[in-house]
């Protein structure tokens, strides 16, 4: 996969450096995009960049009422809104990744770390859910949307 994305930015190298500043921002703006949407996805369908099913909830056995049908709540719903999930690109980068308060959350789900779920709560251990990360088919959308601009622009 690493070797992949390597290749691909050794071949992109110079056909990017033909570009002018302005150029590759839009460029990099529109990848920056897809691959938010594409995130975002794979966010919903609760899937790790591998293909895995994220680690399910610990479900806890609270006392309710009777007969109330608990309807399951997916995970990470807000997470993936446009609002926590920022991108930011430029001609030279292109950065998806969340801020802040909810930074901190993603990363304990990301790299399953201990934290606490509310103050004076007990430190627990989090499942591994890689919320970001690259896929083969990101990498493809990539290429394909370089492929797409320069093509347009003829460059190539």
């Amino acid at each position: 996969m690493t070797n992949r994305l390597e290749t691909l930015e050794d071949w992109a190298a110079g056909l990017l450096g033909q570009l002018e500043p302005a150029s590759r921002n839009k460029l990099a703006r529109s990848i920056g995009q897809a691959l938010r949407r594409s995130q975002q996805q794979r966010i919903i369908a609760q899937r790790n960049p591998d293909g895995s099913k994220y680690a399910s909830r610990k479900q806890r056995n609270l006392r309710g009422k009777q007969g109330r049908m608990k309807r399951k709540v997916q995970m990470f719903r807000k997470l993936r809104t446009a609002n926590f999930l920022k991108l930011q690109a430029d001609g030279n980068a292109v950065r998806i990744g969340f801020a802040g308060r909810i930074a901190r959350i993603a990363r304990v789900h990301q790299y399953g770390l201990k934290d606490r779920a509310e103050n004076g709560a007990p430190e627990v251990r989090y499942d591994k859910r890689e919320v970001l990360g690259f896929t083969d088919a990101d990498v493809d959308l990539i290429r394909d949307g370089l492929l797409a601009y320069f093509s347009q622009q003829k460059v190539i």
